[in-house]
């Protein structure tokens, strides 16, 4: 049956790490009813799994909602089954919650820490406003010197979108792909070398994952093993690297936020609207479909709460 998921899954398009998400959690929910076929059960089972998940696990509110959605596609899109229960089942209400977001001295002490191609990842989120899988997920082909801007692919919600380039890491970038073609060409002498390619690509054009634009801007410095076609590639790199090497920045600039690769968007997003730059500019160049996911941005900008002079100071 978790065959059937994965190959459901895939027929959707599903990311990776999706499906991992969901064939995991049906798992789970199987194993927490003593390896019962979900069609011998239903809404109470559902609603009792994820209680436990909140009162005993104590997992947030967006885990608890992604279990939910996983149990759902079980159902509704696997084993064809639409019953009454379904829409009646109460997701979790997510609370709101303000972004971390640093000064611009303190991007300067976090970056000054930083260097080689880590530094250069997390001047790119600071400067371009990407999420960190965005960056990860950068090909040579992707960066237009010429035009000034970086072509974001496939963000979340399978949408593209254009960032600026920034003028200074201009030069790191250009040495990047410097970096990345001597590393191909070693690779295509030990017979290796194919980039992995979204879709059908790869049967339409045979010769594309061999190229040097498919090639990942930020490569893994071994091959792996491709999780579904089974062939040894050579990924990008891995999202730990560059969370670690922010985490230890951090840590040695003495900035007692609990900042993370992400708080570097959310730090171009305030930055940027306190330049004076129009909300709607800062909700393209995120990829955010509502302009109330951007308006958050508003609520940490200079002009609030620290704009207000207290009563105890007057």
């Amino acid at each position: 049956m978790l065959d059937q998921v994965r190959q459901r899954l895939r027929l959707r398009h599903y990311s990776v790490r999706t499906e991992q998400a969901y064939v995991g959690w049906i798992r789970r929910f199987i194993l927490a009813n003593g390896r019962r076929h979900p069609r011998e059960m239903g809404g109470p089972e559902v609603e009792a799994f994820l209680t436990v998940l909140a009162t005993r696990g104590k997992v947030a509110a967006g885990t608890q909602n992604q279990a939910l959605a996983a149990l759902l596609f079980l159902y509704r899109d696997v084993l064809g089954i639409n019953l009454p229960w379904m829409d009646n089942v109460v997701r979790a209400k997510r609370p709101r919650r303000l972004p971390v977001v640093l000064s611009v001295p303190e991007v300067r002490r976090l970056l000054a820490l930083m260097d080689g191609q880590a530094g250069l990842l997390a001047a790119l989120l600071y400067g371009t406003g990407m999420r960190l899988m965005e960056a990860l997920r950068l090909r040579v082909k992707d960066v237009d010197f010429a035009r000034g801007e970086i072509l974001v692919r496939e963000g979340k919600g399978g949408k593209d979108r254009r960032v600026p380039l920034p003028q200074r890491l201009r030069e790191p970038l250009a040495a990047a792909v410097e970096r990345v073609a001597v590393l191909h060409a070693a690779d295509l002498a030990a017979g290796h070398g194919q980039a992995w390619l979204p879709d059908a690509l790869e049967r339409k054009y045979p010769a594309a994952p061999g190229e040097i634009g498919w090639q990942y801007l930020f490569p893994s410095p071994g091959l792996s093993t491709d999780p579904r076609s089974g062939r040894l590639r050579r990924h990008h790199l891995d999202e730990s690297v560059l969370q670690r090497a922010v985490r230890r920045a951090r840590l040695r600039a003495g900035i007692a936020k609990p900042a993370t690769c992400h708080t570097l968007r959310h730090s171009f997003a305030t930055h940027l609207l306190e330049s004076g730059y129009d909300i709607r500019t800062v909700q393209e160049l995120l990829g955010h479909k509502d302009l109330a996911t951007t308006q958050i941005y508003t609520h940490v900008l200079g002009r609030g709460a620290s704009a207000v002079r207290s009563p105890l100071d007057l």
